[in-house]
């Protein structure tokens, strides 16, 4: 069973299409503090409020670095297993079977290099691509 990375979460790709960074959004909040209405200052539940969001944002986020870790691990942990081992894979090319000989990691996602039967060998294949394991 072949299990992918999740590339983004909807917080840091949120964050990230906005283009604030959490010192952005405390820079917000101190500039809404400097130039607020001394006749009608932010409430302090209001202030509270927006303090436990921040917080709130920043956790979600260390969250999700911390699973994208996780996962990656996983899938390293995973690729290695296969060493030795004779697989089906998917190629643009059509279905290839063979031993796994070699595993590189590129751009943090594991890729094996499968021998062929008559030699023959292909590499770069992902673990998405690999159909069978026996």
């Amino acid at each position: 069973m072949a299990v992918s990375a999740i590339n983004n979460s909807s917080i840091d790709s949120a964050t990230k299409a906005a283009g604030l960074s959490m010192d952005d959004l405390l820079r917000i909040l101190m500039t809404e503090l400097t130039y607020q209405d001394p006749l009608k200052p932010v409430e302090n539940k209001d202030f509270l409020a927006q303090m436990a969001q921040f917080s709130s944002l920043d956790t979600s986020r260390q969250l999700n670095e911390n699973i994208e870790r996780l996962l990656s691990l996983q899938s390293l942990n995973q690729s290695v297993g296969l060493l030795g081992k004779t697989v089906d894979a998917n190629l643009a090319t059509g279905t290839v079977s063979g031993q796994v000989t070699a595993l590189t990691m590129v751009a943090g996602e594991p890729q094996i290099t499968v021998k062929g039967a008559n030699g023959e060998v292909f590499a770069g294949i992902t673990l998405a691509q690999v159909q069978t394991i026996r």
